[in-house]
């Protein structure tokens, strides 16, 4: 039986980062943007978790719940500023709200 490596697993990482990285570039809506930061901590996660049970160390594994503490107030935050700012302008599309701009 065959066992998937490493290098799959960072293939992997690598192609939902991309993923991640076309969305936050690509698209307008606030959600979407912020889904595609999700995704790219999401990579990482996996990128860490690989890296430690390859190396048989259990310092990735602690990193990554900082990285998910991470994720989980960037997205309470994140939601938290979406829904002010829904509230205030009407929309969350990204090209429409100029807050900053008088």
């Amino acid at each position: 039986m065959e066992f998937i490596t490493t290098e799959y697993y960072l293939l992997l990482s690598g192609i939902l980062f991309t993923i991640g990285i076309i969305g936050v570039l690509t698209r307008k809506n606030a959600i979407i943007i912020f889904m595609s930061i999700e995704l790219m901590l999401n990579a990482v996660n996996l990128s860490l978790i690989s890296f430690a049970s390859s190396m048989n160390d259990a310092a990735g594994q602690v990193l990554l719940f900082f990285v998910m503490a991470v994720a989980a107030a960037e997205a309470s935050v994140g939601l938290a500023i979406i829904l002010a700012v829904f509230r205030k302008k009407g929309t969350i599309s990204i090209d429409n709200i100029n807050m900053l701009k008088k």
